[in-house]
C-alpha cells in the first residue's frame, strides 16, 4: 500500500546536527504484536445532513414524488421545491385513490385549459442552488403519468438555467390513458452550470396527473443505475474503509416502529425499516426522518449492500430494537410488533444471503444481484437509555439470529456516552450475556482524546470485542483532527480488543447542516474533505496487517487547579439564579452576587438568551434559547466552594452552572436536569465542545428552589444537591501530546512508523529498531499546519505531502509542531 502524494528526492547536502532528541522510541521488530483486522476502520453513514436525498444519492429532483409534508418538516408543502409555471391551468398535490400505489400516496395534479401559449406545468430548483449539469453529461428523465384526455396530452420537459435559457435540447412525450405508466428519455447538457432548473409542461384541457418526476445523471459511481453521486461515493471509497456501517445513528430505533400502511394510518415518522426501502422506486415508502425533513428511500438497502461491496467493504446494518433512543426513551410494549420486528431482521439476512429461490434472496435477484452480498454482521439498536429494557430485546434478537443463522455475528451497544451509569450497565449486561461485540459512541473535546489514548488498555482481552461505531472531536480544525489521530495510535495498539471504529458523522450538505463537525462536505456540485478526512484516510491507507511491539519517552503535561470564572447557563429552560458566593478555604469572600444591585458583575459568553433581573433574582426567561452562558469573577484560588439557589420556570430541560471558565472557551459545567430532564452531568468544555465526565440519571421539577454547592480542591471536585453529595471526580490526567504505534505490512516487508506531535513544538525524536536492518531510503508523509486551520469549500490547505527520507536502523527525526507523520520504512 503506497502512500498517497508528492515524492521529492532525498536531499544531498549534509544536514546540521539534530539537537538532543526529548523523546525515544524504541521498537521491538522481533516482538509478538497484536493482529489488526481488515475491518480496522470503516465509514458510518447515516441519513443526516440530506447525506442521502441531496447528497449520496444521485437523484437530482427534490421532492420528485410530492411526498416532502408538513408532517415531516413545518416548512414543507407538497410543492416543495416546485413552482407552477405558465398559464392555463393550476397545479395541486393530492392523496387520493387515484395515487400512484398505496404507498406513494401523494401526486401532481394539473387541471389544463391550455389551449394556446407555451403550456403550463411546474419548475423543480433541484438541492441548493440548483440541478449540476456538466457539458456532455447525459441525464435520464423518467415521469409516472396520467391524463383523462382521450387524445391524450402533450408532454414538453426542458432544462434552462434562471433567466429560462435552454441548457439541453427539449423532449416532449403525449401521456396517453387514464391509468398509471412511465415515460422516460435522455437529455444532454450544453454546458456547465449549479444553478439549472427542470420543467415540465403540458398543454390541451382535461386533468394530468403526474408523479415521480427524476433527473438522474447517467454518470452515477460505478455508472449503477438509481445510483450515488460519483465524487462523493469516489471520495468514500478512497478512504478504502473495511466496513460501512449503515443505516444509523438516530434515524434507527426513534420516533414510531410501525408501518407504513393503513392499520397505521400511514405513519410518517418512523423507525428505519428496511423493507421500506427496497423494490421499485416508485412503490417504496417515505418517511420523516429523525433529523426533520423527508427520506425519500430512494438509496435504500440494495444499493447500501451494493455500494459497500463496489468499494470492496463489509457491511454492517443497524437495526431497531424497539425501545427508542436519542433521547426519546421509550420502550415499546406490543409483543405482536417486536416479533414482527424480529422477523424483519431475519427476512434482512434472507434477502443479503438467501438464494434466489428464497422471498427475500429472489426480491435482491430481480433487483440486479443474483449472488448473495455475504452479511456476517447485524447490529441491533443505537444508544439506547433504558439499558434494561433494550438488553431484554436484544437477547431475543440475537437468540433468533442465532438459531437461523449462527455465523452471523450480533452487536449490541453501550449507550450515547463513553462514561456513566447507562454505559456501565449496559457493559455489565453484555459482558454476562457473552455478546461477541458491543458498540461504543462518543463525540468529545481534544483534550479528552489526548488524556485518553490509554483507554482500551486495560479493557478485559477475553470480554467482547468493541465496535467504535462512531466517535470524533467536536469541530474541524487541524488540532482536532491530531488529537483523534492521536487516540488512533492507541486504538491500534489495542486492536485485540478494538476490531472496528468509525469517525462520524460522514457527509453534510453544507446548507443543511443538524450536526458538526462532519469528514466529507458537499453543495450540489462540489466536495471537499476536512482535515480529519485526510487524516483518517492517512490511517486508513496505512494500517498494517498488526502491530510491531513498541514504547516511547518523552515528557508530558501535568493537570493544573481549576481556576477562572464561575457562569451560569439555560438550555431550551427558563430559570432563574440567587445568592451567587464563592468562598476560599479559609472563609474569605472571594465573589458574591445577590443581584440586589442589578447583574452587573455578568457578561454573556454569547449574545443568547433573555436575562435580567427580576425580584431581586437574575431571570433567563427564553425557553427556546441554547447554551445561554453568563459568566462573572476570576477566581484564581484553587481550593474554594462555590454556592448559589437555582430554580427551573419551564421548559424542556434544567439548569446549568459553569466554574473553571476561561476566556479560552474551556470550562466545567454542571447540567442538571439535561437531555430532556432525564440526566445529570458534569461536562467539560474546550473550544466550543464539551465532554462528559461524569453522568448519573436526573430530573429537575419546575418552580422547586435547589441548593447547589460544588467544592473545588485543586483537580478534585465535590457536588452537591440540596445538602446531599450527588457526585464527585477527580481531572488530574496527564496530557501527553505525542503519541506513536509502529505496525507491519505483511505483503510489502516494510514497518509503519506512526508518530502525532499535537504540540506547538517540533518533537526531536530518537527512534531505535531493534538491530533491523532496514532499507535506507524510507518514504515519509507528513500532515501539519496551523493548528487553527481548517478545509472549506474556498480552499483545502490541510493536505499530506509525501517525500523519501533518510532513515537507518536507528536514527533521529524531527516531528513538526502539530503534525501526524507516516514513515513506512522496507526491512531487509
Amino acid at each position: 500500500m503506497a502512500l498517497a502524494g508528492s515524492v521529492g528526492a532525498v536531499p544531498a547536502q549534509a544536514r546540521a546536527p539534530e539537537p538532543d532528541p526529548a523523546y525515544t522510541i524504541t521498537v521491538d521488530p522481533r516482538g509478538a504484536g497484536t493482529a489488526i483486522p481488515d475491518t480496522m476502520y470503516g465509514v458510518f453513514f447515516e441519513d443526516i445532513n440530506f447525506a442521502a436525498d441531496g447528497g449520496l444519492y444521485g437523484e437530482l429532483v427534490r421532492n420528485r414524488s410530492f411526498e416532502f409534508l408538513p408532517v415531516d418538516n413545518q416548512a414543507y408543502t407538497g410543492l416543495t421545491a416546485w413552482t407552477p409555471v405558465g398559464t392555463g391551468g393550476t397545479a395541486t398535490t393530492v392523496n387520493d385513490d387515484a395515487r400512484l400505489n398505496e404507498r406513494n400516496r401523494t401526486y401532481l395534479n394539473l387541471a389544463l385549459s391550455t389551449v394556446e401559449g407555451g403550456g403550463y406545468g411546474v419548475t423543480n430548483s433541484g438541492w441548493n442552488t440548483g440541478f449540476a449539469l456538466k457539458a456532455g453529461g447525459r441525464y435520464d428523465f423518467s415521469v409516472w403519468a396520467r391524463t383523462d384526455a382521450a387524445a391524450g396530452t402533450p408532454l414538453g420537459v426542458t432544462l434552462h438555467d434562471t433567466s429560462g435559457a435552454a441548457l439541453a435540447a427539449p423532449i416532449a412525450f403525449t401521456v396517453r390513458g387514464n391509468s398509471w405508466s412511465k415515460y422516460t428519455g435522455t437529455l444532454t447538457a450544453w454546458r456547465d452550470t449549479d444553478a439549472g432548473r427542470l420543467s415540465v409542461r403540458a398543454a390541451g384541457t382535461g386533468t394530468l396527473k403526474l408523479d415521480m418526476i427524476s433527473l438522474f445523471p447517467r454518470d452515477t459511481f460505478r455508472n449503477r443505475a438509481n445510483g450515488l453521486r460519483r465524487d462523493l461515493a469516489e471520495k468514500i471509497a478512497a478512504l478504502k474503509p473495511g466496513f460501512v456501517r449503515f443505516p444509523g445513528g438516530c434515524l434507527v430505533n426513534t420516533n414510531s416502529h410501525y408501518g407504513y400502511d393503513a392499520a397505521s394510518n400511514y405513519e410518517r415518522s418512523r423507525s428505519y425499516q428496511w423493507k421500506d426501502t427496497v423494490g421499485p422506486v416508485e412503490e417504496r415508502a417515505t418517511n420523516r426522518n429523525f433529523w426533520g425533513y423527508n427520506q425519500s428511500y430512494g438509496l435504500g438497502y440494495f444499493e447500501y449492500f451494493q455500494f459497500s461491496e463496489d468499494i470492496g467493504a463489509m457491511p454492517l446494518p443497524v437495526v431497531p430494537a424497539l425501545v427508542t433512543g436519542c433521547g426519546q426513551n421509550r420502550a415499546t410494549n406490543d409483543e405482536a410488533l417486536l416479533q414482527r420486528h424480529i422477523q424483519d431482521t431475519l427476512d434482512l439476512v434472507e434477502f443479503a444471503n438467501g438464494p434466489v429461490s428464497s422471498t427475500w434472496g429472489g426480491l435482491r435477484a430481480r433487483m440486479g444481484h443474483p449472488k448473495p452480498f455475504g452479511l456476517t454482521h447485524v447490529a441491533v439498536g443505537n444508544e439506547e437509555n433504558l439499558p434494561d429494557q433494550y438488553f431484554a430485546n436484544f437477547l431475543r434478537f440475537r437468540a433468533a439470529i442465532e438459531a437461523r443463522y449462527p455465523t452471523v455475528t450480533v452487536v449490541g451497544n453501550s449507550g450515547p456516552d463513553d462514561t456513566g451509569a447507562t454505559f456501565d450497565r449496559l457493559w455489565a449486561l453484555n459482558r454476562e450475556a457473552g455478546v461477541d461485540m458491543v458498540d461504543e459512541h462518543y463525540y468529545n473535546t481534544p483534550g479528552w482524546f489526548l488524556q485518553n489514548n490509554a483507554r482500551y488498555d486495560s479493557y478485559d482481552r477475553a470480554g467482547p470485542k468493541v465496535f467504535l461505531g462512531e466517535f470524533a472531536s467536536q469541530d474541524n480544525k487541524l488540532f482536532n483532527s491530531l488529537a483523534e489521530a492521536h487516540y488512533m495510535t492507541g486504538l491500534e495498539r489495542n486492536a485485540d480488543v478494538v476490531q472496528m471504529a468509525a469517525y462520524a458523522p460522514l457527509l453534510a450538505n453544507i446548507d443543511h447542516v443538524q450536526w458538526r463537525p462532519d469528514l466529507i462536505w458537499f453543495d450540489n456540485d462540489e466536495s471537499w474533505g476536512t482535515t480529519s478526512y485526510q487524516m483518517q484516510k492517512l490511517f486508513m491507507n496505512n494500517v498494517g496487517d498488526r502491530t510491531v511491539p513498541s514504547r516511547f519517552t518523552g515528557p508530558v503535561i501535568q493537570p493544573r487547579g481549576i481556576t477562572g470564572a464561575v457562569g451560569l447557563s439555560t438550555w431550551a429552560t427558563a430559570a432563574r439564579y440567587d445568592d451567587v458566593q464563592v468562598t476560599g478555604t479559609d472563609g474569605a469572600v472571594l465573589f458574591r452576587d445577590d443581584f440586589a444591585n442589578g447583574a452587573g458583575q455578568w457578561t454573556s459568553v454569547e449574545p443568547r438568551g433573555a436575562w435580567s433581573v427580576v425580584d431581586g433574582q437574575y431571570q433567563q426567561s427564553d425557553t427556546a434559547a441554547l447554551d445561554t452562558l453568563v459568566k462573572a469573577g476570576n477566581i484564581t484560588a484553587t481550593d474554594y466552594d462555590l454556592t448559589l439557589k437555582a430554580t427551573k420556570l419551564s421548559g424542556a430541560e434544567g439548569f446549568l452552572v459553569a466554574f473553571g471558565v476561561q476566556d479560552s472557551g474551556e470550562l466545567y459545567w454542571w447540567n442538571l436536569g439535561g437531555w430532556n430532564n432525564t440526566q445529570g452531568a458534569i461536562q467539560k468544555g474546550a473550544g466550543g465542545s464539551k465532554s462528559i465526565v461524569i453522568a448519573k440519571p436526573n430530573s429537575v421539577e419546575a418552580g422547586v428552589t435547589y441548593d447547589i454547592r460544588i467544592e473545588v480542591r485543586g483537580t478534585t471536585v465535590r457536588l452537591f444537591l440540596n445538602g446531599q453529595e450527588w457526585g464527585s471526580f477527580t481531572d488530574d490526567q496527564v496530557s501527553q501530546p505525542f503519541a506513536q504505534v509502529v505496525t507491519r505490512d505483511d505483503r510489502t516487508g516494510e514497518l509503519i512508523v506512526k508518530v502525532v506531535n499535537a504540540q506547538d513544538t517540533p518533537a526531536v525524536t530518537r527512534i531505535d529498531l531493534g538491530r533491523q536492518r532496514v532499507r535506507d531510503t524510507a518514504r515519509m508523509t507528513v500532515i501539519t499546519g496551523d493548528p487553527g486551520e481548517q478545509n472549506t469549500r474556498s480552499g483545502e490547505p490541510i493536505q499530506p505531502v509525501t517525500s523519501n527520507v533518510r532513515v537507518g536502523s536507528a536514527f533521529t527525526r524531527t516531528y513538526p509542531p502539530n503534525s501526524v507523520t507516516f514513515l513506512r520504512i522496507r526491512t531487509r
